[in-house]
């Protein structure tokens, strides 16, 4: 039986790089976002990467930011996988801004967004991987996550309280050998990055952290990998 894989905001940057990745290792990957043309891209894409026919590709549109459409795609989930192996809670938004003049609303759009979408979907998933003891759950954080910097206003808020939720889970699922892992990247070349003229050797490569996450993945039972902090190598932008 296949591994299965599940990753929000998976149709560009990390979260693509992250489908290809462990698509190329043989197992079967749901991926959520908003655009349906992006995800018919994508799944066109898995498929064509498969190393065998059994292996499924779910992707299913969905605004991670909205509770309702969140507990359909965890349905889906559990319909088409059952317990799943990895949940990368990948999907957010970046949205600059000072505290003292962003909008009103900001926070709460980077709240439902950036934290209560991982805080959700991982409440769904869990029990079936309680059941099965095992699982490991990657939370894509940021270094604004630990270290606050102009501009980064509600943002930066929404990354911290998402480094708690990851302390709380690792805390509360030791016992049932459920792996935790925090991911904090600095500069990476996304859309978040679009229309930079920086050239792209300023920026972290999307495969790179893919890479990472499979390699933490395949350590044994004995070990949890709590967080990792990446940078480009000449340091944040």
């Amino acid at each position: 039986m296949n591994k299965k894989i599940v990753i929000t905001g998976g149709t560009r940057g990390l979260g693509a790089a992250i489908a290809e990745k462990f698509t190329r290792e043989g197992f079967d990957v749901a991926v959520c976002a908003r655009s349906e043309n992006d995800l018919l891209a994508l799944n066109n894409k898995l498929t064509g990467l498969r190393v065998h026919e059994h292996q499924k590709i779910l992707t299913v549109v969905c605004d991670i930011s909205n509770k309702a459409q969140l507990k359909a795609f965890a349905a889906d989930i559990q319909h088409a996988f059952g317990a799943v192996d990895i949940l990368v809670n990948n999907g957010g938004v970046f949205l600059p801004g000072q505290i003292y003049l962003e909008e009103d609303g900001l926070l709460e759009q980077l709240i439902e967004t950036n934290l209560y979408s991982a805080y959700r979907l991982s409440r769904s998933l869990l029990p079936d991987m309680i059941k099965k003891n095992s699982g490991h759950i990657f939370n894509m954080c940021s270094v604004a996550g630990i270290k606050a910097y102009p501009n980064g206003g509600s943002y930066s808020i929404s990354k911290f309280a998402m480094l708690g939720l990851s302390k709380a889970l690792r805390e509360e699922l030791k016992d049932f050998s459920i792996k935790v892992t925090t991911l904090l990247p600095g500069a990476t070349l996304t859309d978040s990055w679009k229309g930079t003229e920086l050239p792209e050797s300023r920026f972290m490569k999307s495969e790179d952290v893919a890479q990472l996450i499979w390699d933490i993945y395949k350590l044994s039972a004995n070990t949890v990998v709590e967080e990792v902090v990446l940078r480009p190598m000449l340091g944040d932008i």
